[in-house]
């Protein structure tokens, strides 16, 4: 699935699987890797890819964001490009519509959040996607409602060539618990803070020791600037205690056990333009 930042992608992803692999929220590049969802039925298996917003980066994360992005469309099958209902077709749309090479066989239009906007208004959007490019579908979905949904499994699952699963039938995402537990510790950054905070923010788990009956966690959030460790810590430590609470309810939902978080907020300057900081912050270059 590829598309510009906030049309959807994650919330597709989630939908698609029934289940929460890819942290959402309303800030824009929420999405930084490329997250892998897998969908098991009795007529075959899915692995669907969802990658960060393609947007004009102006760091280095952002760089390597957009590269994510593009360097996924050499190792699929289908693409998945998802547009805003609510949005209309943007530019950046437009931009992203024309790096896709004419050839591909399987390329699908997928305008989401139809649950926004009036039916009326969606032919003449549709109209206007069909001089961007052949796709080989247009379907109107909502990650919300479910509409169409069934729909684009039946298209992929009718299109898609035949080959062996790849996953045992109960795995939903192939990242390791770390990656998960830093996910959801940033999720709750995200929808915690406003202004420059969770666009400044990364997470890296130290530690991860499996105790009876609990999982202890140790992970560091790293920002740019003293005044955001400030606000992340808040006075008496109160918004880093309420971003351990929320992320660790969240991760015995999830794994079914007790958890316990040991939190640490470090300054890194300008982290967001350093590649050896980076690399150490699971932001490798695309090879």
């Amino acid at each position: 699935m590829i598309g510009r930042p906030n049309v959807g992608k994650s919330t597709l992803l989630n939908a698609f699987l029934g289940a929460k692999v890819a942290i959402v929220s309303p800030k824009p590049q929420t999405t930084r890797n490329r997250i892998r969802g897998v969908l098991t039925e009795d007529r075959g298996q899915i692995i669907f890819i969802d990658t960060p917003g393609i947007h004009r980066p102006r760091t280095e994360l952002g760089r390597r964001m957009v590269d994510y992005a593009y360097g996924t469309l050499r190792e699929v099958d289908a693409v998945l490009v998802v547009m805003d209902a609510s949005a209309g077709i943007r530019p950046e749309d437009r931009e992203i519509v024309a790096r896709l090479p004419r050839e591909r066989e399987r390329v699908y239009l997928l305008i989401n959040k139809v649950d926004l906007v009036r039916k009326a208004t969606l032919l003449p959007l549709l109209e206007e996607a069909r001089t961007l490019y052949p796709f080989r579908e247009f379907i109107p979905v909502s990650a919300v409602t479910g509409e169409n949904l069934r729909s684009v499994l039946d298209v992929l699952f009718r299109d898609l060539p035949e080959g062996p699963a790849f996953y045992p039938p109960d795995v939903r995402s192939d990242h390791p618990e770390t990656f998960v537990a830093q996910e959801i510790i940033r999720e709750k950054i995200l929808h915690l803070t406003e202004e420059e905070v969770p666009h400044s923010v990364a997470v890296v788990v130290e530690g991860w020791e499996e105790k009876p009956a609990i999982i202890v966690v140790r992970a560091t959030i790293v920002v740019e600037r003293a005044s955001q460790k400030g606000i992340l810590i808040g006075k008496g430590g109160r918004m880093l205690k309420e971003i351990g609470r929320l992320a660790r309810e969240e991760l015995e939902a999830i794994f079914g056990t007790r958890f316990y978080l040991e939190l640490w907020v470090k300054v890194r300057e300008d982290w967001r333009n350093r590649p050896g900081l980076l690399h150490h912050l699971g932001y490798r270059r695309e090879p």
